[in-house]
């Protein structure tokens, strides 16, 4: 296992409901990241073919023509599209989590693909629970998807996406496979409106800081990825006049290192690039050695979780 590793968290702008385009920028950003060195490179949620804010801010009836273009831009986990990112990946010689909208058959999911220095899926998820309106366009990953860690020459990886990130059980049923480097992938976040009805928990800087905790509770390394909305984008998206964003902005990248200290200096919000940090896994020892929540600072006796690995089919066969 190598001593020193450099993660990168990719802070971009996708190319909006266009799978070719999307397809180019990922290898570009992969080519990058190999020529800097980086070693574990996350990708932010859906960055293929982006993420579809106005699902949010219009009516679902005045969109089904950009869902139709939306559906029609997504990638195939199989396809000569995927083939052309795995052999970005296997040339750069790095590992990659991608977040895309995968499309099966006929249905979409909210997905991460972990692809291997070969150029190998070494895992695949899908996203447990899509938020909100996020269900009116993508389905529920099953329970194979529970398994988000894999073993790499660079330590154990993991991913969740989004708001996976508040699922304490998800979460922890993470620190059970035990993580090293996690990868978060997010959409474009933004300051909280002044006088408009909002979460904290749908700002950059909230969402920053459940990253940031479960780098302390999970004792892991982070690294945040996140889109980047430009006027462009605004336009594309159909956002133009609407107050809940702001261009250039939406990107809040971090790598924290497994005691929640933060190992860079952040990017603007409206600014595209890749944070990169050198960590050494031997770290998470230090913190370890005080919190452990699925070791010592458990108590099985008295709280577990209950988990199930096996998918739910919807046509059996006798």
């Amino acid at each position: 296992m190598s001593e020193t590793i450099r993660v990168g968290a990719v802070q971009a702008e996708p190319a909006w409901l266009d799978l070719q385009e999307s397809v180019k920028k990922v290898t570009s950003l992969v080519e990058k990241a190999g020529k800097d060195g980086v070693n574990v490179l996350g990708f932010p949620e859906l960055f293929v073919p982006g993420y579809p804010w106005s699902i949010w801010t219009e009516p679902y009836l005045s969109m089904t023509d950009m869902f139709h273009e939306y559906m029609a831009n997504s990638l195939v986990k199989d396809s000569p599209e995927m083939d052309q990112i795995r052999e970005a990946v296997k040339k750069a010689g790095i590992f990659i989590v991608l977040g895309y909208s995968e499309r099966d058959g006929d249905s979409l999911y909210i997905s991460q693909s972990f692809i291997d220095a070969t150029g190998t899926i070494v895992l695949h998820r899908r996203k447990i629970k899509p938020t909100g309106v996020e269900r009116s366009i993508w389905g529920d990953g099953q329970a194979d998807s529970l398994v988000n860690v894999v073993d790499s020459p660079y330590g154990k990886i993991g991913g969740l996406n989004c708001w996976e990130h508040f699922q304490p059980l998800l979460r922890y049923h993470e620190y059970s496979q035990g993580v090293d480097i996690h990868i978060a992938g997010w959409p474009p976040f933004f300051h909280k409106p002044d006088s408009l009805p909002t979460l904290y928990t749908t700002t950059g800087e909230g969402d920053r800081l459940a990253c940031q905790f479960m780098a302390m509770e999970g004792a892991c390394f982070v690294v945040v990825s996140t889109q980047v909305l430009t006027d462009k984008g605004r336009e594309k998206l159909r956002l133009v006049g609407s107050p809940y964003v702001k261009t250039p902005g939406g990107g809040f990248a971090m790598i924290f290192g497994p005691d929640g200290t933060a190992l860079v200096e952040p990017m603007d919000p409206g600014e595209e690039g890749i944070l990169t940090a050198d960590i050494e896994l031997s770290t998470i020892d230090y913190a370890k050695q005080m919190l452990d929540v699925v070791g010592h600072y458990s108590r099985p006796d008295l709280l577990s979780l209950k988990v199930n690995l096996k998918p739910a089919k919807p046509v059996h066969y006798a």
